[in-house]
């Protein structure tokens, strides 16, 4: 898997890791949130699907990663904002696996959704705001949800 950084381009994952960690160290006293979001564009024979990190040191700026997939078209709205929460989870899960989280700093984390109050995804709210909070994340919709609707769009486009 492939993740993008806007001044560094392509990194692996152990590459991002790295770079996260090395940003962290820089002012190990300050605070930080891990922020992650996934959003989709479908075209006219494909799918893509765009998952965002975002490092922020609160107040005092962020970095970001993002990785894309590609899918055959998928028209239905509902399966598409459940595999954005699926592709934001599994990443989370990837990033345990390789010890992400284990290197002795405690950073809060929010799930990012590309869903809110107006339109058609307001009908999802419920649905997968209630799938993160069940696996033990923090969950925001729009207009919160920077990582999903303002960071990861822009990579779909």
């Amino acid at each position: 898997m492939n993740f993008f950084h806007p001044r560094h381009g392509r990194r692996s994952l152990a590459q991002m890791i790295s770079d996260i960690q090395a940003y962290i160290h820089e002012e190990p006293t300050a605070n930080y949130k891990i922020v992650i979001g996934t959003d989709s564009q479908t075209r006219e024979k494909e799918t893509i699907f765009v998952t965002a990190i975002i490092v922020q040191r609160i107040g005092k700026g962020a970095i970001f990663y993002y990785t894309k997939k590609r899918h055959k078209a998928m028209r239905e709205l509902r399966y598409r904002i459940y595999r954005e929460t699926e592709y934001s989870l599994e990443f989370v899960e990837l990033l345990k696996e390789k010890g992400f989280f284990g290197f002795g700093v405690n950073i809060p984390m929010e799930i990012h959704l590309d869903v809110g109050q107006q339109g058609e995804t307001r009908k999802l709210i419920q649905e997968v705001v209630g799938w993160v909070t069940a696996v033990g994340y923090t969950a925001k919709i729009k207009p919160e949800s920077f990582a999903a609707s303002a960071v990861a769009d822009r990579f779909t486009k």
